[in-house]
């Protein structure tokens, strides 16, 4: 039970205790016990003037299993209306019940219970409590959808191949969510995820404001942690950047060698990407390519990160979007032979910093002189003119799509 509704759990068994003159108690549908109604006198909270079952509840906030199969057999799964329940003592119950059963759009989500008195609560008074219990439900249903598990809905869109997939998923998806499906919100791409196993990933409620969580392919035989978190405003998106590096922190923590793994720690890095925000389900797969996007770019450079946000890796963004392999052009691929690599370097910050000489001759700590000779033979290897500008944004692309 979320604290968020502890309060209004208890404000409504007390309204119930004090309709039926008789302290109640709430249990959701698995017997567990969520709050019970003020006592008239200490000698109420006296487990030795409960019947064992009454006591072990309140203790223990739980029954057992034989206890949970011994009052569902009063039918009360199945009841829309108050069950009497004898006193049994042979099997611990030694005053008699009332159960209120909770129900919400016809599914029970739990019980009221009272101890049965003499004469008892009238008609009026059980049709009163009942009224009550369908609040108590209507709050149960909204924790429960709040706290649902949607991995298997979020993978679904995010790898479907096909619109039509896609449409089915988002629809499925959207009815889960209810009327959260309709604000805003942006995805989140954790990426390597230390493990490929999808039951190593974190469980959604452990992540502040996280509506779905699932693990999904990446790279060869890797995975990525793929998040939904919903906003409250498209337009600050700092509650996404909490969530992706408290992700990013337990990954670190797993990943083998600890939080001494990663990048300047010997081990892989591990990266975070932050989608545009959007409002509404239609954009998920979008979204994601964009998360993904950003993940890889903060890998391939490591200013943009550890958490990326689509909207500040700029090149990046036409880059990620290119197949695999396809800014490897003939013309600058002598400058990818290891034995070329600083000439590669010397190339990419001379292109970053604008083609200024003295800007990138201090950026590499070198002389003038040795970047001219340097710039001359990547002209020679290449064949590219870096005077000419469509030579210098190939070259530029192309040394930047080799990081990805």
């Amino acid at each position: 039970m979320t604290s968020e509704h502890r309060d209004d759990y208890q404000e409504l068994v007390d309204e119930i205790s004090e309709q039926l003159g008789a302290p109640a108690t709430l249990e959701n549908r698995d017997f567990e016990l969520i709050a019970f109604g003020a006592y008239d006198s200490e000698d109420d909270l006296d487990p030795s003037a409960l019947d064992p079952v009454r006591a072990r509840s309140i203790l223990t906030r739980r029954s057992t299993a034989a206890v949970r199969a011994w009052f569902e057999g009063f039918g009360i799964t199945r009841a829309t209306g108050p069950v009497r329940i004898p006193r049994t003592p042979e099997a611990g119950v030694h005053r008699g019940r009332v159960c209120l059963p909770v129900r919400h759009r016809g599914v029970v989500l739990g019980y009221v219970w009272l101890l049965d008195y003499d004469p008892g609560p009238s008609e009026q008074q059980l049709d009163a409590a009942m009224r009550v219990t369908a609040r108590i439900g209507a709050l149960l249903a909204d924790e429960a959808q709040h706290g649902a598990d949607l991995t298997r809905e979020l993978r679904a869109v995010l790898t479907a191949e096909r619109d039509g997939q896609r449409e089915v998923a988002v629809a499925e998806l959207r009815s889960a969510l209810g009327s959260r499906a309709d604000g805003p919100h942006t995805v989140v791409c954790v990426a390597p995820w230390p493990s490929a196993d999808p039951d190593d990933a974190p469980s959604v409620r452990t992540v502040p404001g996280a509506t779905a969580l699932c693990s999904l392919p990446w790279g060869a035989g890797g995975s990525a942690l793929a998040l939904l978190l919903r906003l409250r405003s498209a337009e600050v998106l700092t509650p996404a950047t909490t969530a992706a590096s408290r992700l990013l922190d337990r990954a670190r923590d797993s990943a083998p060698g600890g939080r001494d793994s990663g990048r300047g720690g010997g081990g892989p890095a591990v990266t975070a990407g932050i989608a545009a925000p959007r409002t509404g389900l239609a954009g998920l797969g979008r979204a994601w390519a964009e998360a993904s996007a950003s993940a890889r770019a903060a890998l391939a450079e490591p200013r943009l990160g550890p958490v990326a946000r689509w909207a500040s890796i700029g090149a990046f963004r036409l880059l990620t979007a290119l197949p695999a392999g396809s800014a490897r052009d003939p013309a600058v691929s002598p400058l990818f032979s290891p034995a070329q690599r600083e000439l590669a370097r010397t190339a990419e910050t001379y292109l970053d910093c604008a083609g200024r000489a003295g800007r990138t001759a201090a950026g590499l700590g070198i002389h003038r002189q040795t970047l001219y000779y340097r710039l001359s033979r990547i002209e020679q290897l290449t064949g590219l003119d870096l005077d000419d500008g469509e030579d210098r944004l190939l070259l530029h692309m192309a040394l930047k799509a080799a990081r990805l």
